[in-house]
């Protein structure tokens, strides 16, 4: 195999708007891509390739944008959630970014009964929106903080969602995809990706299959009286230096300083912890879909689970995507050269496909020729 070249690919936060010409000249080229897929395929293949963090990646590079830039993920969201709707496409998109991804509920209930979807559904919909957005800022707790949410819903009911984070005194961002066909359970590895600028040194991730236990011990102790779970919590302040509750084999400095968004809160909400004593849930996935149970209500949940019970904690960055290390060393691994081929002539199939001027599609092929061109410099391929 000839030798490829490798280097870093980051995704800084950047600053600014796209100027309105682009987003127009996004708009109308995203609506003929997109034709093209459900007409050739269907709105489920539209659904995996949203999904696909590197397929994600280079149609926003086909659409005009920066590849490595952050706000590819909210530009492009946001051009297909004003360029695609369910009449046209089959599929409609909702969310955004700050105040827009917070309105997700009530632009989704409006949109879809508006559609004809059944109440089952429409409740359904609502759940897989908000326990996704849940899940990626209380249960995967890496330092980035969700301030972008998008959920993508076919005519069928079935979803798939992006939503992205910001680590500020990084000043990098994070993003994590879903695809609701590929979801068994939503506490238990739920994402097809996340993609990130690289990977972290310690990450509590209560997802991970190792942490099974962990999360049946959390739904035990909120199911005891609130009382006994109060004295555990205060004995462990007293007795327990709050950086030994990570692993063992966690690095020295590592724990030495624990990262700001790990750090054990002093007292946790106990009111909210007697409502959830009352509501006594069933699972770990009941657990985290109450509303109050946040990032610390976990933390010292899963802080009494593994120092008085013993139960195994993930510490590994779930990252399955990294434009910085990703071919560059083989970690989290190596990025596919087969898999960017694969997204290359797909794209090239539909940009050609697609009821475009010539001179659009000649400048939509040019652009996904520079993308294909900078992942071969930038990635190590298999």
């Amino acid at each position: 195999m000839t030798p490829v070249k490798t280097g870093i690919a980051e995704l800084p936060l950047h600053s600014g708007h796209a100027p309105i010409w682009l987003i127009e000249k996004m708009k109308k080229l995203a609506d003929a891509i997109v034709s093209v897929i459900v007409d050739s395929y269907d709105t489920g293949e539209f659904l995996r390739r949203v999904s696909d963090p590197l397929w994600f990646q280079s149609f926003g590079c086909v659409l005009g944008f920066d590849w490595h830039s952050s706000g590819l993920t909210t530009v492009v969201t946001g051009v297909l959630r004003d360029s695609l709707n369910l009449d046209k496409h089959g599929v409609m998109v909702a969310g955004g970014k700050g105040l827009k991804s917070k309105r997700t509920p009530d632009e989704l209930r409006s949109t879809l009964i508006s559609y004809g979807f059944d109440e089952g559904m429409v409740e359904y919909l609502l759940r897989a929106s908000r326990l996704s957005a849940k899940v990626d800022n209380a249960l995967v707790q890496d330092g980035y903080e969700l301030y972008h949410h998008t959920i993508f819903i076919d005519e069928k009911g079935k979803w798939a969602v992006v939503q992205q984070g910001m680590n500020v005194s990084e000043g990098y961002a994070r993003r994590y995809h879903w695809l609701g066909e590929a979801v068994k359970n939503f506490v238990v590895e739920p994402h097809s990706s996340i993609v990130s600028d690289g990977v972290s040194s310690v990450v509590l991730n209560m997802t991970s299959r190792k942490c099974e236990d962990a999360r049946k011990v959390s739904v035990d102790l909120v199911c005891e009286s609130p009382s006994k779970l109060i004295r555990m919590f205060n004995n462990l302040n007293k007795q327990e230096s709050l950086t030994r509750w990570l692993d063992e084999g966690t690095d020295a400095m590592v724990i030495e300083k624990t990262p700001a968004y790990l750090r054990m809160p002093k007292t946790i909400n106990w009111n909210l912890l007697r409502k959830v004593y009352e509501l006594k849930p069933r699972n770990y996935e009941e657990l985290v879909e109450i509303r109050g149970v946040g990032p610390s209500t976990v933390r010292a949940l899963a802080l009494i689970a593994t120092l008085i019970f013993g139960a195994e904690i993930d510490w590994r960055d779930p990252v399955k995507y990294s434009f910085a290390v990703g071919g560059k060393d083989g970690v989290p691994y190596p990025v596919s050269r087969r898999t960017m081929d694969e997204v290359t002539n797909f794209l090239r199939e539909m940009i050609e496909a697609a009821e475009l001027e010539k001179a659009s599609k000649i400048e939509a092929l040019k652009r996904l020729a520079r993308a294909e061109q900078t992942t071969v410099l930038e990635f190590a391929g298999d």
